[in-house]
């Protein structure tokens, strides 16, 4: 799962795309598509942004909720937490070496 997530952020399209959803999340395809062609003048197909949702999905960092015929697609960060506790040393009390 970890692998997963590390590729996931590798690519700067998905890293923009987890950002707008910071901003705002619970984006359609649509949505996201649009924020990325005004806001970053990426002109990219809606099939191009499914795959990269599809490969953030994958990792676990963008989870997918139905409503009627429209999806939606809201940030996940606990992949993200997972990895960042994992090199996190505990704090240790003060009189100890």
């Amino acid at each position: 799962m970890t692998d997963d997530v590390f590729k996931a952020l590798a690519d700067p399209t998905r890293r923009l795309i987890l950002d707008g959803l910071v901003e705002r999340n619970g984006q359609s395809l649509f949505e996201i598509c649009a924020r990325l062609a005004s806001r970053h003048d990426l002109g990219m197909s809606r099939q191009a942004v499914s795959q990269h949702l599809a490969v953030l999905e994958a990792a676990g960092l963008v989870v997918t909720r139905r409503e009627g015929r429209y999806k939606f697609h809201d940030l996940n960060t606990e992949p993200l937490e997972r990895i960042a506790t994992r090199w996190l040393a505990p704090e240790k009390p003060e009189n100890t070496p």
